[in-house]
């Protein structure tokens, strides 16, 4: 594939046509050059760049002013009003490299922050009256900005009040807890106990508006720019240079902190992704779709990050191996509740292959658990996806395992090499995935290697979160009819290919400093039977529902997603295999529909959405508690699903990198695996869809046998 020699000679190209046409930069600011290089690189370079134009202007506009002022906590009607005088004309700011919208809002807001710091200690000097019967609502998108400052300071007062009953329900039931431990505890006075509850919302507030004070013009200009760029797409993303140099530790594989990803979306800092063999992942301490509310470090009170860039809260959270943070969860089910993390290095050897044997009714069953296509692209000989798995699949054959299951499940993608040479393993040859670049040339990636690994039964197991190379994977097992594809509705939908350039490299000659990288996408992935990957992703042949069944997650969820298309199919043949996929496909549709837990599931998933899409709070202290507890009764009745367990006897199998580096805590980590997978229903399932699978292929090979005798 010649995508990142694309990217260099693009780069070549432009850095002679800038070297000697960019306006006399004695003239202009960073600011002012740094749009000009982007928009030019954009227009040049994008895989499907948009016209500037007033759409585009005003896409622009809205999500720059959601992203200054999401919660309409700062600007008023007014300044929107005055903004809005450059609402259709932010792309001629752009094509002209003026930035007259952003200093006119960037000018505002500093006014604005500074109001609300003067008039905020003042809405927390009284004493809040939690038997007053009021609400509040976060539902920003349909509230209004305010119209002057006493509205304004109103929802100030009522967010205050939120935060310190939250605080003060806490601190009563401490109390409460207390006295039931000890009959001789004297409990504090609700008086006490709401002053406390109050000082402390007092001091999240000044810790708050601490990190405001220390967002400065460049971060504010950030913000500006990628309002511009990710108009273009979810993935075009500007990197200023501190950004930068974290991408790049990233980029390493080497994670210090508490081992999970996290996305923010309407105000909330959400987990995304748990990474293996991080401590969130080790104690099984949270999960995906879970909201962190607030951040604690020990011994200190804990910080609200709902109106914090993701950045800030990141810092916050982030920290030295061994120290402790404590986090306010608000769990998908509705529940919050305090966690602490002893933050550690993440252990990159929960990012490789794993895998077990399963046993039922007199067969083996293979199970190979990848989190991600992984690689040293430096030296691609080095450990790698495809060979670990080779290794893997060749040990379940002389194992002689009776079928194989490949969980994808959360699997964000990574190297398309791995990828092409791993379904090479369950295929004789031919074409894996096509590869559609900028200015319209196609590639045909393809297996060219005839020999086959494994050609027995096989079932890929995929989620929400199986995106990119993943979804490669499965969508080619799947268009040669090769393997069943068991999971949620659809995979994640993202068939985007994006490069890093650095803009530095843009231009010859370069006064201001590090102008940072720009991350574009710059190819699109299809299927070899010419469907494209983007939105719809990979669909499963067997649908297990699952609680995200009714949350919004995926590309076709994100701002500006690029739209789904076909090109023509490669040319390639179905697995000559005669299966009767069909018929299996609805048997196990069947056992789905019949297990009780299924409904419950669905049940559950409704709830969720029920409760992420409630917006509005109670502030007095008998309706604030009875929903609390209505909430925590409901969620108990899902505590069923918790205890589910197959009774499936798996056992993990070390590979030759563990039985070198074999310590206690890799063994509880793996007897941890399969504890887990034991309570699967996904794996459960998979399971019977392989006997099912090695039953047809067993009774084919038998009569094939049959007819070998009759022609002898």
């Amino acid at each position: 594939m010649r995508i990142f020699d694309f990217v260099f000679s693009f780069i070549f190209i432009i850095n002679i046509l800038y070297g000697s046409s960019l306006p006399n930069f004695n003239t202009s600011d960073k600011d002012k050059l740094l749009i000009e290089i982007i928009s030019y690189v954009i227009d040049k370079g994008h895989y499907n760049p948009k016209e500037m134009n007033d759409d585009f202007s005003k896409n622009v506009f809205n999500s720059y002013l959601e992203t200054l002022d999401g919660q309409h906590r700062f600007f008023l009607k007014s300044d929107i009003n005055n903004f809005s005088r450059y609402k259709t004309e932010i792309d001629d700011q752009l094509k002209s490299a003026k930035i007259d919208f952003f200093n006119l809002t960037y000018d505002q807001s500093e006014i604005r922050i500074e109001q609300v710091r003067d008039f905020y200690p003042s809405l927390l000097e009284k004493p809040f009256d939690f038997s007053v019967k009021e609400s509040t609502s976060l539902n920003f998108k349909e509230t209004p900005y305010a119209k002057n400052l006493s509205e304004l300071k109103e929802r100030w007062r009522k967010r205050f009040k939120l935060s310190t009953l939250d605080r003060f329900v806490t601190k009563k039931e401490q109390e409460l807890s207390k006295k039931d431990k000890d009959s001789s505890y004297l409990i504090k006075p609700e008086i006490i106990l709401e002053k406390e509850a109050r000082l402390l919302t007092l001091q999240n507030i000044d810790d708050y508006f601490e990190m405001v004070g220390e967002v400065v013009r460049k971060d504010y200009f950030s913000l500006f720019v990628n309002s511009v760029v990710t108009e273009f797409d979810p993935h075009t993303y500007y990197f200023p240079p501190k950004e930068k140099e974290l991408f790049d530790t990233n980029m390493s594989g080497k994670f210090e902190g508490i081992g999970a990803r996290l996305s923010k979306r309407q105000e909330k800092v959400k987990i995304v992704e748990v990474i293996s063999g991080g401590p969130v992942w080790k104690n099984d301490l949270l999960q995906a779709g879970d909201e962190i509310l607030m951040v604690a470090q020990p011994n200190e009170e804990p910080i609200d990050i709902s109106g914090m860039r993701l950045d800030d809260s990141i810092k916050l959270i982030k920290g030295p191996k061994g120290t402790n943070v404590i986090l306010t969860i608000k769990r998908v089910n509705g529940v919050v509740e305090d966690v602490t993390i002893e933050r550690d290095v993440v252990i990159l050897e929960e990012s490789y292959a794993k895998s077990a044997i399963i046993n039922k009714d007199q067969k083996k069953y293979g199970l190979i658990e990848l989190p991600k296509f992984y690689v040293d692209f430096k030296d691609y000989g080095e450990r790698n996806a495809a060979t670990d798995v080779k290794k893997v699949l060749e040990q379940f054959k002389s194992s002689s395992v009776d079928g194989i299951v490949i969980d994808l499940r959360n699997n964000g993608g990574g190297s398309l090499k791995t990828v092409v040479d791993m379904t090479g393993y369950f295929i004789e040859k031919g074409p894996v995935v096509q590869v559609k670049s900028t200015g319209g040339r196609k590639e045909v990636l393809e297996d060219t290697d005839p020999s086959l690994i494994w050609d027995g039964p096989l079932v890929v197991l995929v989620n929400e979160f199986s995106a990119s190379a993943s979804e490669i994977l499965a969508a080619a097992l799947q268009d040669y009819r090769r393997a069943i594809i068991l999971g949620s509705n659809q995979t994640y939908g993202k068939g985007t290919v994006q490069n890093v350039i650095d803009l530095n490299r843009i231009i010859s000659v370069n006064q201001y400093g590090d102008l940072g990288a720009l991350k574009m996408t710059t190819d699109k992935f299809y299927r070899i039977n010419g469907g494209s990957t983007q939105l719809e992703g990979v669909k499963s042949d067997i649908v297990f529902p699952s609680r995200y069944n009714s949350i919004e997650i995926g590309e076709k969820d994100q701002s500006n997603p690029l739209a789904w298309d076909r090109i023509s199919p490669a040319n390639y043949s179905s697995w000559n295999k005669n299966i009767q996929y069909n018929y299996i496909i609805s048997k196990s549709k069947d056992r789905i529909k019949n297990n009780p837990l299924i409904k419950l599931i669905l049940e559950q998933g409704e709830w969720i959405k029920l409760k992420q899409n409630d917006f509005n709070y109670d502030l007095d202290y008998e309706s604030y508690i009875s929903e609390r507890d209505k909430d925590k009764s409901y969620s108990d009745r899902f505590k069923v699903l918790e205890d589910f367990n197959s009774g499936l006897s798996i056992k993990w199998v070390p590979d030759s990198f563990e039985l070198i580096s074999s310590t206690k805590d890799l063994k509880d980590r793996r007897d941890r695996w399969v504890k887990g997978l034991k309570k699967d229903m996904y794996i459960e399932e998979a399971v019977n869809i392989l006997n099912d699978l090695n039953q047809n292929f067993n009774e084919k090979i038998s009569l094939s046998q049959k007819k070998v005798k009759l022609n002898d």
